[in-house]
């Protein structure tokens, strides 16, 4: 899935749009009712300020330490997620209604402003923290490279970013979030190219089923069933007894998840190898 920039959602834009709107009223004379709109919708402590202040934590800092850097994008995507998304949404409806009324949009959202590709960046990368549908990687280590950009001022390699990316997904466990987003991310290295029809569908089932554990959890139960009688009748074509003897002690062990196991980067592993296995047995 693509996140696109949206100007209307963009608390940081806005904020920005509106002091250059009242700039402009004030020297052409008029009366500003760009000043009203801000003390409304941005004074107090509302979910849209609380949002607002994670736009204006990033511009306001600038030629930092990565490590500084870093952290701030961390703290930032963390203290999203605690956003009422709902809150925000009717909350951005109103402002831009309010906008509506006084200013001709187009011409109040064609006002240049400063620093436009970190906000955007921002916003972008926000919206793919709190999505629960999967993001194209490429787009999320550009967004992150673009606000890393503002904040240090020095050019970002693609290849530090996504490892930074992958690290801070590790300490989100749910529904597998980290694993879904290790496998998308290594997309860069084609490290999948070679993989199996078979390895390729378990693949695209736990991305797929990341939002649902017990959907994941009776996909690997129905794999596990049938690697394991893919075992059984191609062990009876092994001509080594030896190598009989160790299939069958593998096919007792394929054992089903019960419903108290937590499906984990071990099982789409095990799963790989036992469909590595029947292939090589295939070709006995």
């Amino acid at each position: 899935m693509k996140i696109k920039h949206s100007k209307y959602r963009n608390t940081g834009l806005i904020y920005e749009l509106l002091v250059k709107q009242i700039a402009s009223d004030t020297l052409s004379k008029e009366s500003s009712p760009a000043v009203d709109i801000l003390k409304k919708y941005f004074s107090g402590n509302s979910t849209l300020v609380k949002e607002f202040k994670l736009y204006e934590y990033i511009l306001k800092n600038s030629n930092i330490s990565q490590n500084k850097a870093e952290l701030i994008i961390s703290t930032i995507t963390e203290v999203s997620r605690k956003l009422n998304r709902k809150v925000l949404k009717k909350s951005k409806y109103g402002l831009i209604s309010e906008i509506r009324k006084h200013y001709n949009l187009d011409e109040f959202f064609g006002i240049q402003v400063s620093n436009y590709k970190a906000v955007a960046s921002l916003y972008c990368l926000l919206e793919a923290q709190n999505n629960d549908n999967l993001i194209d990687p490429d787009l999320l280590v550009n967004f992150k490279s673009s606000i890393l950009e503002h904040l240090t001022t020095n050019k970002q390699d693609p290849d530090n970013v996504k490892d930074t990316l992958i690290e801070e997904y590790s300490k989100y466990d749910k529904d597998l979030k980290l694993l879904t987003f290790k496998f998308l991310l290594e997309k860069f290295n084609d490290k999948y190219k070679n993989l199996l029809p078979e390895q390729k569908n378990i693949l695209r089932q736990f991305i797929t089923s990341v939002n649902s554990s017990q959907k994941l959890r009776t996909m690997v139960n129905e794999e596990l069933n049938k690697i394991k009688d893919l075992v059984k009748n191609l062990t009876g074509k092994v001509k080594d007894d030896v190598v009989k003897i160790k299939l069958v002690e593998v096919s007792k062990n394929i054992l089903p998840l019960t419903n108290k196991d937590k499906v984990s980067d071990s099982h789409l592993v095990n799963l790989m190898m036992y469909y590595d296995l029947v292939n090589e047995l295939k070709t006995l």
